[in-house]
């Protein structure tokens, strides 16, 4: 790897003060850092697994590994610790490293489709732009409701068929690296992260449905807003990696498939998967 790519949370780095340290010691050691897309073989995310997550989406299109800096607390993602980044780029340097597949998600929703019979031309194009939108994540999609303590409800979907109904604070749709993230909090299941499946677990449901569905990746999972508790509108966020939003009122759908996009990330320590997790839990 000869070109370095840096993306710096300036909430963790106000400074830059590491950011100018890695670049420093980058070109001591004949490496570049660059923003030339054409030109990166790397991308170093000097922040936690938020700041990953986030680069990870904006820049998939690089198809290059991306290697975590973590300037936080805990991190599953951002492996590197601030007092070993010198030794860690000595390893990447060397190339004394893995890299790992991980698989992301991409969910639309159809809103501008339930809404074209009723428009004319100039208006369908408007609320193409205005109300049909489609975000990916590496974590996860969480589908709660858009105030706080709002009981959502809806129904779950399957390659079409209708699964199930719920009546809860809403949905996780995780990939397995998101397994350690919300979906954990919500009681699911742990997911070795290279494992090819999606997971789906309610967030508080209010029924005897309350537990995790482990799907195919290969299953397309769609999200239908139901009418509420009186026939009442319902209005909910699709909130994709904690920050990316699409809102949701009534008879919305949310369709969600695994991703064509994938992120490589570079892997310095020896310690498999589960190692980690004890570290880290």
């Amino acid at each position: 790897m000869n070109n370095f790519y840096i993306v710096t949370n300036d909430l963790k780095d106000r400074d830059f003060e590491i950011t100018a340290q890695i670049t420093d010691y980058l070109k001591r050691h004949g490496k570049a850092v660059t923003n030339d897309p054409l030109l990166i073989d790397c991308v170093l995310v000097l922040g936690g697994d938020g700041t990953l997550l986030r680069a990870s989406v904006e820049l998939a299109h690089l198809g290059v590994p991306f290697l975590g800096i973590n300037l936080g607390n805990l991190g599953f993602l951002a492996e590197v610790d601030k007092d070993n980044i010198e030794s860690a780029l000595t390893k990447l340097i060397q190339g004394e490293y893995t890299t790992e597949k991980r698989m992301m998600l991409d969910g639309i929703s159809n809103k501008a489709q339930q809404n074209s019979a009723q428009q004319n031309s100039a208006q369908q194009n408007s609320a193409q732009q205005n109300s049909a939108q489609q975000n990916s994540a590496l974590n996860d999609v969480v589908i709660i409701g858009n105030e706080s303590m709002q009981l959502i409800y809806f129904d779950l979907f399957v390659n079409g068929l209708k699964l199930t109904n719920y009546v809860a604070d809403g949905i996780v749709i995780s990939t397995p690296t998101g397994s350690t993230g919300y979906n954990l909090s919500a009681g699911g299941p742990i997911v070795e992260p290279r494992a090819d499946v999606i997971l789906v677990t309610p967030l508080s449901a209010h029924s005897m449905r309350s537990r995790s569905i482990i799907l195919s990746s290969d299953d397309e999972i769609e999200v239908l807003i139901t009418k509420g508790k009186n026939g009442e509108e319902q209005t909910a966020l699709a909130v994709f990696d904690g920050h990316n939003r699409i809102v949701l009122k009534t008879f919305d759908r949310v369709k969600i498939t695994k991703s064509a996009k994938s992120t490589s990330i570079i892997k310095l320590s020896k310690l498999n998967f589960f190692e980690i997790l004890k570290q880290k839990l």
